[in-house]
């Protein structure tokens, strides 16, 4: 395990300093390191560390979504009001409907089939979205408008909101009746999450200003509150539960107006902390990618991922609508809210481990959309928002 986690860190490490000397996204490198180490090429990636790999790209999303909180500025977002809200779900949407329109004709799969696919490959990546967004914050890019902050949200909510979806539709699949409580659950689990996460902030930041504690030491106990927060979402069987993943981040976001100073000096632990998380998450996310499902898939998955994309920005662009941003920033929206990686590499394979007929396919499509859209994705953030700033 040892050396399987030294060869992932180096040799993701040189990778991604490779690609930013070619002018390319890090993470570019780090997802190929990935594809040639891992099971399905030179197989140099323990088995003890594939096992674990799920969790240890969740420990990196909850560390990306503490950066998310501690850097987004609510008072901010509010103002951008509307827009915000029809991010979280009107982009997803699209982009599922394009699937179910594309998929069936393209693949050869029946609607239910293509709705199933539409929710695997609907969620944006946090993991590449939102280390781009924080950079723009940081350097001022945008933040009049709130252009950085209102996809940071809006990434974020999307994941749930697929998610559900994703679960009710695998339910169908497989001749289960899904209840209208399945769909309900969508905006209930997202505004539990926000009331859990504020709550808990606020007891955070009495705690942090009544008592000296070490910053090293608020960050152990931020992330320990934020694994039981997800642990106890994965241990919930109810219909109704809550989402911790945006509890996590609200985390942040109430620390930020209860706690400011200690808020200010987490988010810059974090950032380091953020180094590591980075390599082991973009690895172990290429090492998912099966070469041979690629090859054998041939381009008809290609044109599906293309052509649904142009769906999504379709969404993008009509939850844009009457805002005061110019053509150019809102090209920037639409191309910021393309890239797939940690949901996809999540949940692509769960439908296979199913014994569904069309698990093979959207596994292959899941895959495709990660090496697709993730480092094209990321390298069309940085250049477009050159281009606009």
């Amino acid at each position: 395990m040892l050396l399987s986690i030294a060869l992932i860190l180096l040799i993701g490490m040189a990778a991604g300093w490779l690609c930013t000397k070619l002018h390319l996204p890090a993470l570019i490198g780090m997802i190929f390191t990935g594809i040639i180490i891992g099971p399905y090429a030179l197989d140099l990636i323990d088995g003890s560390v594939l096992d674990i790999s799920a969790q240890l790209r969740k420990i990196a999303l909850i560390i990306i979504l503490t950066r998310a909180g501690l850097t987004l500025n609510v008072a901010d977002l509010k103002k951008v009001g509307r827009p915000a809200v029809l991010m979280c779900f009107l982009p997803a949407t699209f982009e599922m409907i394009g699937m179910i329109i594309v998929a069936p004709k393209l693949l050869g799969i029946s609607v239910l089939e293509a709705a199933l696919m539409g929710s695997v490959i609907g969620a944006v990546s946090p993991a590449v979205i939102v280390p781009k967004m924080i950079k723009l914050i940081d350097e001022g890019w945008g933040t009049e408008k709130s252009i950085p902050q209102l996809i940071l949200a809006g990434a974020s909510v999307d994941d749930v909101y697929v998610i559900v979806l994703f679960t009710a539709f695998t339910g169908l699949a497989q001749g289960e009746k899904v209840s209208a409580v399945s769909f309900v659950n969508i905006p209930v689990s997202i505004i539990l999450g926000i009331a859990a996460g504020t709550l808990t902030g606020i007891v955070l930041a009495k705690l942090f200003t009544k008592f000296h504690i070490r910053d090293t030491a608020k960050v152990l106990i931020f992330l320990s509150v934020s694994f039981l927060l997800v642990t106890a979402e994965d241990s919930l069987s109810t219909p109704i539960t809550f989402s911790a993943l945006i509890a996590v981040m609200f985390i942040g976001t109430a620390l930020q107006k209860y706690a400011k100073p200690a808020a200010k000096r987490l988010s810059l632990k974090f950032n380091k902390l953020w180094v590591g998380a980075e390599i082991m998450l973009f690895v172990l996310v290429g090492a998912t990618v099966n070469i041979k499902y690629t090859i054998s898939a041939g381009f008809a998955p290609v044109v599906v991922i293309f052509a649904v994309l142009c769906f999504r920005m379709l969404g993008v662009f009509l939850c844009l609508l009457k805002t005061d941003l110019n053509l150019r920033e809102r090209f920037f929206c639409m191309i910021a809210y393309t890239p797939k990686a940690t949901v996809q590499a999540a949940i692509g394979g769960i439908p296979l481990a199913m014994g569904l007929p069309c698990g093979e396919i959207i596994l292959t499509v899941a895959v495709l959309s990660i090496i697709i859209t993730a480092p094209l994705g990321a390298f069309l953030i940085d250049l477009s928002s050159s281009r606009t700033g």
